[in-house]
């Protein structure tokens, strides 16, 4: 859809219109402080594949392995395993499409733990430049790994776009992709664009 101004204040010889980006880039290749490490047989869903979660905890933890495949075992080397690395769990919901976050879903037929996204405190360190890692700290690298599950849910969701800067001849002046979520302003769109567009931002459909 090209949006027509509203009025003569907001006229412009340019049109914007915004796409769903169907090539975006994997998140997963930026210079992220997280890693995501999974357990799933039809998705590829991050960094490393864990294989059996209790034989990955133990070998994470510097464990020798017992054998031993209970429910209570994996909640006993969880815990340890949060404990040793600023973590979280993550869950997929497979239904008709797919999403990712750190909270278990309220459907438990379709969804269930995954893996985990985790970070070692020596990483945090020198990143950061810590001596001790407190527990305000530690929350605020938690918030950096679900922002950046948040993102890679938004590419797992198709969730990304681009826009096209356009002249009444159809010609067009600007275009850049990549932006994740649909909030123009957070999402970089409007920083991208001049500011006679910004009134077209409130009009614009998203072309698929």
């Amino acid at each position: 859809m090209i949006v027509e101004p509203k009025n003569p204040k907001d006229m412009s010889d340019k049109r914007l219109r915004i796409f769903a980006d169907n090539l975006p880039e994997n998140p997963r290749s930026w210079d992220n402080l997280g890693t995501i490490a999974y357990n799933h047989k039809k998705y590829l869903l991050g960094d490393e594949e864990m294989g059996d979660p209790i034989d990955w905890l133990e070998s994470m933890l510097g464990l020798e392995p017992r054998g031993i495949y209970t429910q209570d075992r994996m909640e006993y080397l969880q815990e340890r395993f949060m404990r040793k690395f600023v973590a979280l769990p993550l869950y997929l919901y497979d239904h008709s499409g797919i999403t990712i976050q750190t909270t278990p879903f309220s459907c438990r037929w379709d969804s269930g733990q995954v893996g985990y996204i985790y970070v070692s405190k020596d990483k945090v360190r020198e990143e950061f430049g810590w001596n001790l890692i407190t527990n305000k700290r530690r929350e605020r690298i938690e918030d950096y790994l679900r922002g950046e599950i948040k993102t890679f849910d938004q590419y797992i969701r198709g969730d990304v776009y681009y826009f096209n800067v356009e002249g009444n001849d159809g010609d067009t002046h600007d275009s850049c992709g990549g932006f994740f979520g649909t909030d123009w302003e957070t999402n970089g769109i409007k920083e991208h664009i001049d500011e006679e567009l910004w009134p077209q931002l409130d009009e614009v459909e998203i072309e698929y």
